[in-house]
């Protein structure tokens, strides 16, 4: 069964950067995740920003890009002081993230799609 998942454990940490440190990452029946608790955070925020453009009215974008800045100073803390973050706080930082920077591409997108559209009828009469 779990070289069903292999894949993931391939994969997962190429997509996200991860360098999936032990001491950073969850574990689950004394395996370790595929991902650190940051990253894991970033792929649920991620993941549950889709159904959310989809089916909640998007936040102004600058709660959006609000969103995107407890991981950057928490990760900014950590790195230019002897502060070290939890794996909880990564997660939760990590979703954040994960979420305003899923929906600030949806929004671009759609933005863009809607411009396109506009210009290609205003072409096409």
């Amino acid at each position: 069964r779990s070289s069903d998942l292999k894949w993931l454990e391939k994969w997962l940490p190429r997509i996200f950067g991860c360098h999936c440190r032990a001491d950073r990452s969850f574990f689950f029946h004394g395996k370790q995740f595929p991902i650190c608790a940051r990253c894991m955070g970033e792929m649920i925020g991620i993941l549950a920003g889709i159904p959310g453009f989809f089916l909640m009215p998007a936040p102004p974008v600058w709660v959006l890009a609000l969103l995107l800045l407890p991981l950057v100073a928490d990760g900014c803390i950590q790195r230019m002081t002897a502060y070290e973050s939890t794996n909880g706080r990564r997660l939760v930082t990590g979703i954040l993230f994960g979420y305003g920077i899923m929906m600030l591409f949806l929004l671009s997108t759609a933005a863009t799609l809607r411009m396109g559209y506009r210009v290609g009828s205003m072409w096409n009469g």
